[in-house]
């Protein structure tokens, strides 16, 4: 398995050679400078890419192996095949990344929300920060900031009861840090966030969308992009629902083993592929994660390996420890580590410490939500741990 490391860009607050005393050896890198639906280009795409394996005398080399991600525009979600535009733009970019010998994109179809954490810097008993979801505050915020049509009948009396609670216990600035949080776009993009009447008008522009047809839209931009990505030979992983459940009334598709096992049926091209998030999926107590792992061994190209602990209420999590939470770190290491065996040395499976405790000197410094330096090395040197001890060291 290769060891990759998840970096933003020259202006990320972790710079390369600090991912190189990680001991990765594989980028995960994105083009998040480019607003969502403009095709990338060659130029820019080997631009990034020289910027990460031009090696300085000395130092190590390190690879772009993953594109994480070419994010899907709405449009497509909304519409599958008819949006002809964005298809064609997405493909353009995806052919970018195949020109340059990128061989793995990863990429997610959750509607209007990516990643939903109610707080960032959740305080945890050894003193370092999490990110968290509190269904209780996700609830209040629904019920009480953003006020959607619909919510009252979402949530159960004793639910409503709560939020109320402890949307009366928020602060502006509370409410201005949740609202900011849960309207924010992808890690590392540079558009800002949505008012709450955009966030609105996004939501209300999936009326009428419900989970069979968000699967038939994804399955017909799949027909459209997978023949590409195959005749390149690119592997397209798609990334699990994070929280895997709807939120805000709205469907999700990739959040258990039926989900995948029917994106993977209506579509079997080998390059429509899996990336498989421990974290995310672990979230649902109902999913078991080593059976995922041996069921989808085939479709997996690209892992996110982090622990989630699920809380009292059932709904709410943290992000924990890497080799603490819900998470069987090392059962599931026997399952990919028993498919990577019988790979080739370029097709072995890249993985990278997800997210990551706020920790340390990270404490007192800038860092990108969820990817601060030392939270995410000390979970790849505990992974790193396990792979030697299972007598299959990273490369």
């Amino acid at each position: 398995m290769r060891q990759g490391w998840r970096w933003f860009g020259p202006d990320a607050p972790v710079a390369l050679d600090e991912v190189r005393q990680t001991g990765a050896t594989n980028i995960v890198s994105s083009l998040h400078q480019v607003p969502i639906g403009r095709a990338w280009t060659e130029a820019e795409v080997r631009e990034r890419q020289a910027m990460i394996e031009t090696t300085p005398s000395g130092r190590s080399p390190l690879t772009w192996s993953v594109v994480e991600s070419i994010p899907i525009p709405d449009a497509v979600k909304r519409k599958g095949g008819q949006a002809t535009v964005e298809i064609e733009a997405w493909i353009a970019s995806l052919e970018a990344v195949a020109a340059c010998g990128i061989p793995i994109v990863c990429y997610n179809f959750m509607p209007v929300v990516d990643w939903t954490r109610t707080d960032l810097d959740h305080e945890i008993d050894t003193g370092a920060t999490a990110m968290r979801f509190d269904h209780e505050k996700f609830a209040a915020f629904d019920l009480f900031i953003l006020q959607r049509d619909g919510a009252d009948a979402a949530y159960s009396q004793e639910d409503k009861a709560r939020a109320r609670i402890a949307f009366e216990a928020m602060s502006e600035s509370d409410i201005a840090d949740i609202t900011r949080n849960i309207t924010s776009a992808l890690p590392g993009s540079t558009t800002e966030p949505l008012t709450i009447p955009e966030f609105r008008d996004r939501l209300a522009a999936y009326a009428g969308i419900n989970a069979a047809r968000l699967r038939q839209h994804l399955i017909e931009f799949l027909e459209a992009v997978a023949p590409v990505a195959e005749a390149r030979g690119v592997k397209l992983t798609l990334h699990p629902d994070d929280p895997p459940r709807s939120l805000f009334g709205l469907p999700r598709i990739a959040s258990t083993a039926e989900d995948y096992a029917a994106l993977f049926n209506a579509v079997p091209s080998p390059a429509n592929g899996m990336c498989y998030c421990t974290g995310s999926l672990g979230v649902r107590e109902d999913n078991d994660l080593p059976a995922i792992a041996r069921r989808f061994a085939s479709r997996i190209h690209f892992a996110h390996l982090r622990a989630t602990k699920r809380e009292g209420d059932g709904r709410s999590f943290h992000e924990s420890a890497h080799l603490e939470g819900d998470v069987d770190m090392v059962a599931v290491l026997k399952e990919l580590v028993a498919e990577d065996r019988n790979r080739k040395s370029d097709e072995t499976i890249v993985f990278r410490s997800d997210h990551g405790h706020r920790m340390l000197d990270d404490l007192t410094k800038t860092t990108t939500p969820g990817y601060p330096a030392i939270g995410r090395l000390r979970g790849l040197a505990e992974l790193r741990g396990i792979l030697h001890a299972l007598g299959a060291p990273p490369t």
